[in-house]
């Protein structure tokens, strides 16, 4: 996953709290009551859900319903803080408006339906970004060389005019070789910032529809009744977490082997990196008891999209694959008996 460990442990400690704050236009799916007399609204069951969601829910308004969850952590301040505004941000209801939709057209289950949601968004969208990130990385590679003699004759130009010119020449060492790179870049249209791209959108997917389902999950409504009885095995109840931890758990595994595995394409890795790569792990295991405290639905969520996630980091890796994308840069014919072999030799040596 392409950061963001401080603020993301923050939001999710708050997400057990039973109530949520006041959500715009799709927070209005399905039936709502209020404690006020007189004032009761009910959606029957033949609405469909553009109609409902077009409406206003002013009885949740005058019902109490106002971020007491938030203010009773934040205060009063934090009910109209970052968290309350991101949870009710447009990107999240449009998720909840996504998971509502794919249930009611599959008729699925909501534990199938979020795992076919998931498969759904990680296989049309990040899984396209993650290739176009490979063939972007490929291109930097092939570079290297032509980079390194690019940097070698300009790095013996400037030793030869430096007793001429002065020490200021480093700089115009540095700002010679950058505007060169530059040039390598545009020419084959291989920013290495275009391999960012999966992150910035990845990102803020995953965190938007973590959201939608907490806001799923803990609204009072119909729709929190079905995610509790719509769960399977041993999460049979969406809404509350996983009292036996085994989602939890796996989700970390899932993580940590997706870290372990990229760790092993770095035959040398830096200082950097190595912290890094430590940080990744750290935080891995810290989603364990984040995962824990959620809703199943969310944790739920979490692990698929980690499964699914690490499935297309196995298939990216496939000579079928390279060749479909025509990667410039020499790829191994056996990548899983090598990744297997690299594997053995660093645990079990």
């Amino acid at each position: 996953m392409w950061s963001v460990g401080g603020s993301l442990r923050s939001s999710f400690l708050q997400l057990r709290l039973p109530q949520l704050p006041v959500r715009g236009v799709c927070s209005t799916v399905i039936h709502r009551k209020s404690t006020a007399p007189g004032l009761t609204w009910s959606a029957p069951a033949s609405v469909g859900l553009t109609s409902v969601c077009c409406q206003r829910s002013l009885v949740r308004t005058a019902s109490g319903v106002s971020g007491g969850d938030v203010a009773g952590v934040a205060g009063a301040a934090g009910a109209s803080g970052w968290y309350s505004s991101l949870a009710d941000s447009a990107l999240v209801h449009l998720c909840e408006h996504f998971l509502v939709s794919v249930q009611q057209v599959s008729g699925l289950p909501w534990w199938m339906s979020i795992a076919v949601a998931t498969l759904s968004v990680r296989t049309l969208i990040t899984l396209p970004l993650a290739a176009h990130q490979l063939v972007i990385v490929s291109k930097v590679e092939g570079l290297q060389m032509e980079i390194s003699e690019l940097a070698k004759r300009l790095r013996y130009e400037v030793s030869v005019r430096a007793r001429e010119r002065g020490s200021y020449l480093n700089l115009f060492y540095l700002l010679k070789l950058i505007i060169l790179l530059s040039g390598l870049y545009i020419r084959d249209n291989c920013h290495p910032f275009k391999a960012s791209l999966l992150v910035w959108v990845q990102l803020p997917l995953w965190i938007s529809l973590s959201l939608a389902l907490r806001n799923l999950s803990l609204d009072q409504s119909a729709l929190q009744c079905d995610l509790a009885a719509g769960g399977a095995l041993w999460f049979s109840d969406l809404t509350s977490p996983d009292s036996t931890w085994i989602l939890p758990v796996c989700l970390g595994l899932i993580n940590l082997l997706i870290v372990e595995v990229f760790s092993l394409q770095r035959v040398s890795p830096t200082r950097f990196q190595k912290l890094v790569l430590n940080f990744t792990r750290g935080f891995s295991v810290l989603m364990i008891p984040i995962a824990a405290t959620v809703p199943s639905s969310m944790a739920l969520y979490w692990f698929t999209s980690s499964l699914l996630g690490f499935s297309h980091n196995l298939l990216l890796r496939s000579p079928a694959i390279h060749k479909i994308l025509k990667l410039q840069t020499p790829r191994s014919d056996s990548p899983y008996r090598d990744l297997l072999s690299a594997f053995i030799s660093k645990y079990y040596k």
